[in-house]
């Protein structure tokens, strides 16, 4: 029996750290399947916060621009209201004024006085051909460069190499003249043999321009049937623009090429003389004489301009109701070339340095700010609109006013003024207010905003080097052709920023 017993305990001695060991082994199984199960849970906690973070962060964000936009039509509303309850938000010098204008949320009066038309086209008479006083009597035009200095001439320019001594005597009235006024041999600006003969026929011209496919033409309306069949509705294109337009299915074709969009007959011209659209834009507006030598009256409206009053009552009104021969509108903010050109610079309409240059040369050649002592209403036009009687004294100044923009900057509205001041009292037009011609028309936004790299100069230096690819090659070259006189000691004249009158 103690053998027994002894063996008894000896088995359980045996056996009992075998128990313990599994024992051991079966927590430790179940410690480290606890272990990877909590791992695993934190490993499948990560993703499910982090998406619940990017969740959060997206949802505050949504809220914070909900929010932001709630203040801004509330901005909005409260500056539309006839009593205004928070003026400190609707100050157009602001900052959130500025944005809110700069995204079109600002909603502006329009700019519209009443004008006294005439009620019955059929009833207004059109005066007979007169002859004028003015001089010159005779003028005459260049076609070929007469003086050729340099090798780096011999390119064919549409408005020519003049001089300086060329430029100077231009605006020394004699009876008979002869200037450059575009359209030199080889220039470009083409038109087709079916536009040539076409306008010889027009003598009461409407016209307007598009370049570049930067708009589309716009149906005038309210035209009366005595004046569809006086005046010639002429669209002046290039290439680019008619394929915008073909594209689009709206173009009517003659059997002899004639093309036509509604009442507009389509004129384009090839070889375009410019780089530069804009500059293009000028050869049309101000040259209308030159690509329509037959007409006696026109009347310009820029592309993005829908007419809405009868052409026959425009010229009545604006011409021979006050006797006069050339009207333009005033500019609606500046009156001096100064502040136009500031305003020029603030919205890189062109590159800065050279219009500095450009009012430096007007600066040291005498023309003053503009000021009430002055005769003209304004020295800045609004150019958009220009009517006409095609008499040899506005050929002259239309050419004169070519020129500035040949040799310059394409602004044109920079250069008018100048060409005022240097014809003085000779050159006589009407400047009306820039009200009325919103009473003329309709204004469309642009199919797209121009834009080019010589707007964005802010140096001359930039134009150096591998960036000489900025300057124009055919425009602008009296601004890189050495100046007859000492421009570092000009001084531009200082113009004050004031908000409500600035653009």
């Amino acid at each position: 029996m103690d053998k027994d017993i002894a063996c008894s305990f000896s088995s359980r001695a045996i056996h009992r750290p075998e128990r313990s060991n599994r024992g051991q082994r079966v927590a430790d199984d179940e410690y480290g399947l606890l272990l990877s199960d909590r791992s695993f849970q934190e490993s499948s906690l990560k993703p499910f916060w982090k998406k619940r973070s990017i969740r959060l962060v997206l949802a505050a964000g949504i809220l914070w621009i909900f929010l932001m936009l709630v203040v801004l039509l509330f901005q909005v509303w409260s500056c539309q209201l006839t009593v205004v309850s928070f003026p400190g938000l609707c100050r157009k010098d602001g900052q959130v004024y500025h944005m809110l204008d700069a995204v079109g949320l600002i909603q502006k009066p329009i700019h519209r006085c009443p004008i006294p038309l005439a009620d019955d086209p059929s009833s207004v008479a059109i005066p007979e051909k007169r002859n004028y006083d003015d001089i010159p009597q005779k003028l005459s035009f260049f076609v070929e460069d007469e003086f050729v200095d340099s090798d780096s001439q011999n390119q064919p320019l549409f408005g020519g190499h003049e001089s300086w001594k060329q430029r100077n005597e231009s605006f020394k009235l004699n009876t008979t003249m002869k200037v450059h006024c575009g359209f030199m041999k080889n220039g470009g600006a083409d038109m087709d043999p079916v536009d040539i003969k076409f306008v010889k026929g027009c003598n009461y011209v409407v016209a307007s321009g598009i370049f570049d496919g930067y708009d589309i033409p716009h149906q005038p309306s309210n035209i009366s049937r005595r004046s569809q069949k006086l005046f010639c509705f002429l669209m002046v294109i290039d290439e680019t623009t008619l394929a915008h337009i073909r594209a689009n299915g709206s173009i009517k074709e003659e059997n002899d090429g004639g093309k036509w969009v509604g009442i507009w007959r389509l004129v384009t011209l090839h070889k375009l003389p410019y780089d530069e659209p804009r500059r293009n834009g000028k050869v049309p507006k101000i040259l209308t004489h030159r690509l329509f030598p037959q007409a006696r009256y026109s009347i310009w409206i820029d592309g993005k301009m829908e007419l809405i009053v009868d052409p026959l009552l425009i010229l009545e009104r604006y011409l021979w109701r006050g006797g006069y021969t050339f009207a333009i509108a005033q500019h609606k903010h500046h009156k001096s070339i100064y502040e136009e050109a500031d305003a020029n610079k603030r919205r890189k309409r062109y590159a800065r340095p050279l219009i500095d240059l450009h009012m430096k040369i007007y600066v040291y050649e005498g023309m003053k700010p503009w000021s009430s002592k002055k005769k003209t209403v304004s020295d800045v036009p609004e150019g958009a609109i220009i009517i006409r009687e095609h008499t040899p004294l506005n050929n002259l100044f239309c050419c004169l006013w070519f020129n500035e923009v040949h040799m310059f900057t394409p602004r044109d509205q920079l250069s008018f003024g100048y060409v005022v001041y240097r014809l003085g009292d000779h050159f006589k037009f009407h400047m009306f207010p820039n009200c009325e011609y919103n009473s003329l028309f309709i204004l469309h936004k642009h199919t797209r905003e121009h834009s080019s790299k010589v707007e964005w100069v802010k140096s001359l230096s930039e134009f150096k080097g591998n960036n000489s690819g900025l300057r124009e090659t055919k425009g602008g070259l009296g601004l890189w052709t050495p100046y007859p006189g000492n421009l570092d000691i000009v001084e531009i004249p200082p113009v004050s920023r004031v908000s409500e009158h600035s653009r």
